[in-house]
């Protein structure tokens, strides 16, 4: 949904789309972002494939329950889909052509990211902001008691990201998992005519809500995480923030954790966290893209 939010909404222009490793493969995910740009008519957007698997040695785990076997729910890209691939340094030179005005949002676990800063760090520094997903901050974690998924995915890389970018927007679960998408929403949606994606959505959310209704008795429908990062981008008054550095626990039982110093004498940080959601204004940006009345 963010890739759809991002090539619906006029006001975003989507450079450029990274796929890595998480609930699903590399592989998995570079067909699914190639395949909802071709059904929008936009195989011009690079799509170039990152990180395989974390910068730690242990396996790699992938969560198909979530979002289903091929990270689309029920959807499938064709068996004889053809589409193009980019090099990774193709990053580098999206980065040189719009200097200061590109944006980079990172929805999934951190290693291509961190990748990118230790090869390309001169490009690195001409990029205008980054907007993270990730980290658990006074709330429980989804990968663990403690930790959230893309943070426990791969502590390392996330520290390093949040070490040295600039500009920094967190949206952890304090926010995203209040960034929920109901069926009747959806609905809506889904009789757009008006929107290239709207026959997809329906059941992409109902195979990702059945996995929330066993995970969270009574909830009413599915937070949209990856959704809420992007829309913070053009409209950050839809959440409130908190301005402390945070770090990522790497080893023991808190693996994945994440924290700041929240003391009343601690020093206030660089770093924007999102803490709270302003739900009738995140549906109203939602519908106006997404709907499109």
């Amino acid at each position: 949904m963010a890739i759809m939010y991002a090539i619906l909404d006029p006001e975003i222009e989507l450079v450029g789309i990274v796929a890595s490793y998480g609930n699903v493969t590399k592989d998995q995910a570079t067909a699914n972002a190639a395949y909802l740009l071709e059904l929008a008519g936009r195989s011009d957007i690079p799509v170039i494939p990152g990180a395989s698997m974390p910068v730690t040695e242990e396996e790699t785990v992938f969560y198909p329950e979530i979002h289903g076997q091929e990270g689309i729910g029920p959807i499938q890209p064709p068996e004889n889909f053809q589409y193009r691939i980019y090099p990774f340094d193709m990053i580098r030179h999206i980065i040189e052509k719009y200097k200061d005005e590109v944006i980079i949002v990172d929805t999934g676990r951190s290693t291509t990211l961190a990748t990118a800063f230790i090869l390309f760090p001169e490009y690195i520094e001409m990029v205008n902001s980054f907007y993270v997903m990730g980290g658990a901050f006074f709330v429980p974690g989804n990968a663990t008691a403690l930790a959230e998924a893309n943070f426990y995915g791969d502590p390392t890389s996330s520290n390093f990201v949040l070490k040295y970018a600039h500009n920094l927007t967190i949206t952890p679960l304090n926010v995203t998992q209040q960034a929920v998408l109901t069926e009747e929403m959806v609905r809506a949606i889904s009789n757009n005519d008006k929107n290239m994606y709207a026959n997809l959505l329906e059941p992409i959310f109902q195979y990702y809500f059945d996995f929330y209704k066993k995970s969270v008795p009574g909830i009413q429908g599915a937070p949209i995480h990856d959704l809420l990062t992007v829309m913070v981008v053009k409209n950050p008054s839809i959440v409130e923030y908190i301005y402390y550095d945070a770090t990522v626990i790497e080893a023991t039982e808190a693996k994945g954790m994440s924290y700041i110093d929240y003391r009343p004498t601690a020093e206030k940080g660089k770093t924007r966290i999102a803490v709270k959601l302003h739900y009738e204004a995140f549906i109203e940006e939602l519908r106006k893209v997404m709907v499109q009345d």
